[in-house]
């Protein structure tokens, strides 16, 4: 046997043993490391855990648990509306903080442009609700508002905890008196240990924002007891970390039989639309389910051409008929699932703080895929054009689904998430990126998209040339506000350094 190093040594030393009888790697046992280190979060066990369909479901839980709060409130959402919805939490929320609890909210800026007031929020303040907003507009940090708080959670005194795809706001719950359907959306919620993982993700956010919870008001797993028998993980996915992104495409090569997706916003990147497309040609029964209707309208095309490679590959995609599936879950193989508020797409993989709870349990599972199964109900497929079958016939067939929705999604306008636009904004880069690249043969239906960025490139160019001030302003401007975030970004450093100086010349003045 060859020498080995000190480094080397020490490493073999700190690896644990390996369990008797193991003499080969076990395939579940290999699977399941492979799950907790692409996730980031372990395999918590002892949980009860309720799958919550749409607001009917959601609200009143989310209500009566704030309602009944003795110690902490933790609420986190992407949006909070200002309406009858968004009146109905701050009251409760106010409620209780002026009963002793302490109420800690996370919004985040973006989300609430537009949808909260500052009023709103300065009342919830004012009523003893310590309120942070999230990333909010800074001289400082000019492409800072890309990084986005998407999460969606609740945690009540360490006993209950949601996890969902839900913010607050009218559009989910409908206006049955206007024949405006509720936005379709699905949640989670969790009792036993793993509620300690949700307030621990709260607390990230919390801290990313400025100080620290303090350490007593988040418990510990072991002083949870157990609620039931389901083990479950808590994803926190961050900026950066791309957890969920190697968890998604870990899944899509697991799976052997069934891998059923919802998505609100999809704009798989090509290494996970390449993992579908190579688990539908293995034989796979892989579908996707996606608004008909989106509350950005002009975003839907752009969609559809993302899906003909997967169509192609025997990928079987729905359109909702109702008026926005807003949710975000999928179910694999009848014994694993995922729910929570991260989309399909590059802004919640890589760009956003987003939380979600992977479940392994067999019955969970079954419960989600009835589920889809109802909702497939109420969807329309897609399917690709043949000779036999002419664009006539396609658009006759979808009619009906569009006639549908038309009304709900022209009341509900304007609520539109960021993700949906970068959703699109990333499929005409791709459309861009793969024409100057010639990487793939484009669907004839982008023919339009090719045209349209080509014209609007050359009016670009002509602008440049007639009016050169319109490009040197925006483009001085932008530099301009870079260097003074770099100068304020220096002046910053260079008195943590001054400040980490001192000390240790005090010190070094003592010993002498």
């Amino acid at each position: 046997m060859g020498h080995r190093s000190p480094s080397q040594k020490i490493r073999a030393d700190m690896r644990p043993p390996a369990p008797a009888g193991e003499g080969q790697w076990s395939g579940a046992g290999l699977l399941e490391q492979a799950l907790t280190r692409a996730a980031g979060a372990p395999l918590v066990g002892g949980n009860q855990v309720r799958i919550l369909h749409d607001a009917a479901e959601h609200y009143p839980a989310w209500l009566g648990a704030i309602r009944t709060a003795e110690r902490t409130i933790f609420f986190e959402s992407y949006i909070v509306h200002d309406d009858e919805c968004g009146a109905e939490f701050a009251e409760a929320l106010a409620e209780r903080a002026g009963a002793g609890v302490r109420v800690r909210v996370i919004y985040d800026w973006m989300g609430a442009l537009g949808k909260a007031s500052r009023r709103f929020w300065r009342r919830l303040s004012a009523a003893g609700v310590e309120v942070r907003c999230f990333n909010p507009p800074r001289l400082a940090s000019p492409f800072g508002w890309v990084n986005r708080d998407h999460r969606k959670m609740l945690a009540v005194d360490g006993r209950v905890g949601f996890v969902t795809g839900l913010c607050v706001g009218r559009m989910w719950v409908g206006d049955p008196a206007r024949g405006v359907q509720p936005w379709r959306d699905t949640g989670v919620e969790v009792r036993g240990p793993a509620v300690a993982d949700i307030e621990r993700a709260f607390a990230q956010v919390w801290a990313a924002i400025a100080d620290p919870l303090p350490e007593s008001e988040l418990h510990q797993r072991s002083a949870i007891a157990a609620g039931g028998d389901t083990a479950l993980r808590i994803v926190p996915s961050a900026p950066g970390t791309t957890g969920l992104l190697r968890l998604d495409q870990l899944i899509a090569s697991a799976a052997r039989q069934t891998l059923w997706l919802t998505d609100a916003y999809f704009a798989g990147v090509p290494s996970y639309v390449q993992a579908l497309r190579a688990a539908a040609l293995d034989g796979v029964d892989v579908r996707l389910l996606v608004p008909g209707a989106s509350d950005l309208p002009w975003l839907r095309p752009l969609s559809r051409f993302g899906y003909r490679p997967l169509l192609e590959a025997g990928v079987r995609v729905y359109e909702w008929n109702g008026p926005m599936m807003h949710a975000k879950s999928a179910v694999a193989d009848g014994r694993w699932a995922r729910v929570g508020s991260s989309n399909l797409n590059v802004a919640s993989w890589i760009g956003n703080y987003e939380l979600d709870v992977v479940v392994e349990d067999e019955r969970f599972a079954r419960t989600m895929e009835r589920m889809y199964l109802r909702d497939l109900g109420h969807a329309t497929e897609l399917v690709l054009e043949s000779p036999q079958r002419g664009r006539a016939a396609q658009l006759a067939e979808h009619e009906p689904a569009a006639k549908q929705s038309r009304r709900s999604t022209q009341a509900l306008r304007g609520t539109g998430s960021a993700s949906r636009t970068a959703a699109g904004a990333l499929r005409i880069g791709h459309t861009v990126k793969v024409t100057l690249g010639n990487q793939r043969v484009l669907a004839p239906a982008e023919a339009w998209i090719v045209a349209a960025l080509g014209m609007l490139l050359l009016a670009a160019a002509a602008a440049a040339v007639r009016w050169p001030i319109l490009v040197a302003l925006p483009v001085a401007a932008l530099i301009g506000w870079i260097g003074v975030a770099l100068l304020a970004r220096a002046y910053a450093l260079s008195r943590m350094r001054r400040a980490a100086k001192g000390p240790s010349v005090t010190r070094r003045l003592r010993r002498g």
